[in-house]
């Protein structure tokens, strides 16, 4: 066992690599003598993140996929339990990814550890009963959403409003040809960001409908550029195995490495899966389609759990009203994202209304996210042992 404190974060996704890294160098500032260890992604790695195992390994979506992958998901989860307690955590910090964590959480409390989860599992979107497995698993829960605090003072869980980091990492004023010009595309050019998922499941689902309606927008719209990021690079082979299906559509594309923000930037408009991606798109106020597949019995087993809002999509969450398309299973058609995206671009009165709330919701979600973070986290490692 190592005589330095040690942290363990465990991120699930690319989405919580995100917002993970920017938490750690916070901690890693206040307290440089601790070790951090766990679940990593890249940016956590950069952060000073030691990866017992890389995000990659955890991320399977949708309720078939994890039924085949469940048991190595729960020996991966046992061995983490055992390992962290071995070294002597002082500290579990789940970040998002809750179907694994939580479970992981309440093992590792039980054994005494306090335990952070960073990202309110949807409680808003899905059953509330949710929230007595929350109660059991964390000590405390991190909020990147203002409505949520309400919902856990009535249960009676401790939990702080952090913001969103990503509201502080993105200006509020979004400057377009600064980020075409970085991405070395024609100022002329219509730019149409395609952000199709960032695991394999759902490039495989949505990736081929995504570019389907790109190439019939290639057919519409001239001169126009399309720009994928690529979230990790062994996503590659897919998206282009995918975009080369079109001979007219392979010379205006462009395939970029961990560089979403500079793509959504740049953007005239977006299509994009549901997720942190729709977020981001909304703090860039880019004008924005949501679509979203998944095999049917996944989409089955989500709509028999039902839930209390009627979107999917961030943006219109947080909004509380239909603010931007939403296409979802056999709504989401190449000529139907095509025939929203097309809407999206003329529609200059609606493009100002977009910019207009997206900055009203960009400013609530601003807050020194990191240090909050820390704060809560080395305040639970400094309290007597009690989980």
């Amino acid at each position: 066992m190592s005589a330095q404190p040690l942290l363990v974060v465990v991120a699930g996704e690319v989405s919580g690599d995100l917002l993970a890294a920017p938490a750690i160098r916070a901690i890693r500032g206040k307290q440089p003598d601790w070790r951090v260890a766990g679940v990593a992604g890249d940016r956590m790695i950069e952060a000073g993140c030691e990866p017992w195992h890389h995000v990659r390994e955890l991320s399977v979506r949708g309720y078939a996929e994890v039924l085949k992958e469940l048991p190595r998901l729960l020996q991966m989860r046992r061995s983490l339990r055992r390992r962290l307690l071995d070294n002597g955590c002082r500290v579990l910090m789940g970040v998002d990814s809750p179907d694994f964590n939580l479970g992981l959480e309440a093992a590792v409390r039980a054994a005494g550890v306090p335990t952070v989860h960073y990202v309110s599992p949807s409680i808003w979107a899905w059953r509330g009963e949710r929230i007595e497995r929350i109660r059991r698993a964390a000590s405390h829960v991190l909020l990147v959403f203002p409505f949520e605090q309400r919902l856990y003072a009535r249960s009676g869980i401790a939990a702080t409003y952090v913001g969103h980091p990503l509201a502080q990492a993105i200006a509020l004023r979004p400057d377009p040809p600064a980020a075409r010009a970085r991405l070395g595309l024609a100022g002329g050019d219509t730019v149409i960001a395609v952000l199709p998922g960032s695991r394999k499941a759902e490039i495989d689902f949505i990736g081929p409908v995504f570019f389907g309606a790109a190439n019939r927008l290639a057919a519409d719209l001239s001169p126009v550029r399309f720009v994928v990021p690529i979230a990790d690079a062994g996503l590659r082979p897919r998206l282009e195995a995918q975009i080369g299906r079109y001979p007219r559509l392979a010379p205006v594309t462009t395939l970029f490495e961990g560089r979403s923000h500079d793509c959504l930037e740049a953007a005239d408009a977006v299509l994009v899966t549901s997720g942190t991606a729709t977020l981001e798109a909304a703090l860039f106020k880019r004008p924005m389609v949501i679509a979203y597949r998944m095999p049917r019995f996944s989409a089955w087993m989500i709509r028999k759990i039902g839930g209390y809002v009627p979107w999917v999509g961030l943006p219109n969450i947080l909004a509380g009203e239909s603010l931007v398309p939403e296409l979802l299973q056999d709504e989401a058609t190449e000529a139907a994202l095509a025939d929203a995206l097309i809407r999206q671009l003329e529609d200059r009165a609606g493009q100002a209304r977009f910019a207009e709330r997206f900055e009203a919701i960009h400013e609530s979600l601003r807050r020194d996210t990191p240090s909050l973070v820390a704060e809560v986290v080395l305040g639970l490692a400094r309290r007597p042992s009690s989980a």
